[in-house]
């Protein structure tokens, strides 16, 4: 009896022993994940997703998620190629799109991926204009992606989106353009000015013409304008007189000297 206790105590030890290794050899990962196994040391694979089976204590599993990770790049200051002092911080995109790469190549694919891209805003705000950085950032955008995207490449890292959020300029700078802004306005309003001018000359210059193959036409005009001068309700009125009338006038003076 005692010897059946005992085995029956053995038998049950086994069996929960047993349990747990089959247990411990069971893996899960999401449709978002990948397993990437280690066979005694030496790379086996990525597996997944779903449910799957390793040795226990022979194979060790590391989970790399596969979904689109967001990574705030800090703000950096730099001297732009125009010599204007700036902060400029970003944000970019990335996913693995190799597993195995992201966890045998670099220790910290996460870590790696955000120092180089401070290094990378850092390098283009430095062979960039401020104009061109702040007129012309998408092409900024997509230089810095590509480099980051190259650099991050070997790591199975795939940079799909680098975009600038901030551009911080001291104020003297922020003075200046405020002035180059108004100046620019005021440009363009002497411009507008100046090109109303003439055409309101050549318009002089095509009246002038018709009244003077129409002398007839400039007695309308003298009339029309005492019209507009009476709907304002003016206290003086100025009635002016043609020309011709004084020639009249001139002409009797004359034949009478003689």
């Amino acid at each position: 009896m005692e010897m059946l206790l005992s085995f029956c105590s053995t038998f049950g030890v086994a069996l929960i022993f047993l349990l747990v290794i089959v247990s411990a050899g069971i893996k899960i990962v999401q449709e978002y994940e990948r397993g990437v196994i280690f066979r005694l040391g030496r790379l086996v694979g990525p597996k997944g997703p779903g449910l799957f089976f390793i040795i226990p204590f022979v194979d060790r599993m590391v989970k790399v998620d596969l979904r689109v990770i967001t990574l705030d790049i800090p703000a950096q200051e730099a001297i732009t190629k125009d010599n204007v002092t700036v902060k400029v911080d970003a944000v970019a995109y990335f996913r693995v799109v190799d597993p195995a790469a992201a966890i045998v190549q670099v220790e910290n694919y996460r870590q790696a991926t955000w120092r180089i891209a401070q290094t990378t805003l850092r390098s283009v705000l430095g062979q960039s204009e401020l104009d061109e950085l702040l007129m012309h950032r998408e092409q900024i955008n997509h230089k810095l992606q590509q480099i980051i995207d190259e650099h991050t490449e070997p790591w199975g890292i795939k940079v799909s989106i680098v975009e600038i959020k901030d551009v911080e300029l001291p104020n003297t700078m922020k003075r200046a353009m405020a002035r180059q802004a108004e100046a620019e306005r005021e440009k363009r309003g002497k411009v507008i000015h100046a090109e109303g001018e003439l055409q309101a000359s050549r318009t002089l210059a095509k009246a002038a013409h018709i009244i003077s193959q129409e002398p007839a036409a400039l007695q309308l005009r003298y009339l029309e304008t005492l019209v507009e001068i009476a709907e304002e309700k003016n206290s003086t009125i100025i009635f002016p007189l043609p020309i011709e009338f004084f020639k009249a006038f001139g002409e009797l003076f004359t034949k009478a000297k003689e």
